[in-house]
């Protein structure tokens, strides 16, 4: 439809639009941001400003998964957004595991093999709550196409993370069996029984439904 609001997506760290595509989008016009490589020692806000060129509407909404949400938090800081929906995703740094805080002062991330994150085996999967055949073949497409620099900066880009300004216009939807961000972790505006991480692939029909109420309000 001509009328249909249009709504920027986000996807999360190893991902791409390709997350999104199980979505019934039908109520909105999507637009898949892209990621681009980062630069040098850039810092998440500079990034961010940076993506933000693929934003052409004046006080967009955004869509952030995971990772992306986190970005889409930094663009609503640099520009005024009409919504902005977390998604599997921490809206400040005060949502982000204390465990994963400590990784700022004991860098064990930066041990960690970006080559085994981005193979398909068991640990990923259980991360990430995938488990039917159909969610990991669309996963492991996504993380096959992975660029490791951008995987390597955005870790260390969470890990390092300030960021304690929440929008009065924030919604979040997150899974009570989301093991990467767990729930009690997060204010949630929208709690999912039993959503995994990418529960936007498990549940796909839920999180249409939730996004469409959320977007035409």
């Amino acid at each position: 439809m001509n009328n249909s609001p249009t709504v920027y997506f986000i996807s999360g760290l190893g991902a791409d639009k390709r997350a999104f595509q199980l979505l019934d989008l039908s109520f909105c016009r999507p637009v898949f941001v892209d990621w681009i490589k980062p630069l040098p020692g850039e810092t998440i806000a500079n990034y961010a400003g940076r993506l933000r060129e693929q934003i052409t509407e004046e006080e967009p909404m955004i869509v952030g998964l995971s990772f992306g949400g986190m970005i889409a938090a930094e663009i609503a800081r640099q520009v005024p957004v009409k919504k902005l929906i977390f998604l599997s995703s921490a809206k400040s740094e005060k949502e982000i595991p204390y465990y994963m805080k400590w990784m700022r002062f004991l860098p064990l991330h930066k041990t960690v093999s970006v080559s085994f994150l981005r193979s398909a085996n068991h640990f990923v999967y259980k991360l990430m709550g995938v488990a039917k055949r159909e969610d990991k073949i669309i996963f492991e497409e996504m993380l096959y196409g992975s660029d490791e620099q951008f995987i390597k900066w955005a870790i260390n880009a969470i890990v390092h993370w300030k960021y304690n300004h929440v929008l009065s216009n924030a919604v979040t939807i997150h899974g009570t069996a989301d093991i990467l961000l767990p729930f009690r972790f997060i204010q949630a505006d929208y709690k999912v029984d039993g959503g995994e991480h990418l529960m936007l692939l498990t549940m796909a029909d839920k999180i249409s439904l939730l996004l469409a109420g959320i977007i035409e309000v």
